[in-house]
């Protein structure tokens, strides 16, 4: 991952609504939920919650699928680990200075579910 577009992923989340937002979906897993859903979970209008929604799918940190009149949306789990793996990269020089992090050390031990 570049720099830049992780400080665009990192700017995208520096806002309140917009981290909620993407913690629910992340907490929520693979299935996604709806918009409707996530407004009422979260008590944010309409309006606000679609610029908001489009600002995270527009960095790629969710993805949003039209299923009849609704739209359904996911957290795009690939960008969160690139961004996760370019944050940590040769963290404390290899050392294990963070242990909640410990588990996560690379894309590969995620990828393959080794490391939980």
């Amino acid at each position: 991952m570049e720099t830049h577009t992780a400080a665009e992923i990192l700017a995208s989340l520096g806002h309140e609504s917009r981290l909620a937002i993407f913690r629910l979906l992340v907490e929520a897993g693979p299935q996604g939920i709806h918009a409707t859903a996530i407004g009422e979970k979260l008590g944010i209008a309409n309006a606000t919650l679609s610029f908001h929604l489009a600002h995270l799918s527009r960095v790629g940190l969710i993805k949003g699928e039209r299923e009849s009149r609704f739209i359904h949306y996911s957290t795009e789990y690939a960008t969160m680990d690139e961004l996760i793996a370019f944050l940590t990269q040769n963290c404390c020089q290899g050392g294990q200075c963070l242990p909640q992090a410990a588990s996560v050390t690379t894309i590969a031990k995620r990828r393959d579910g080794s490391v939980r």
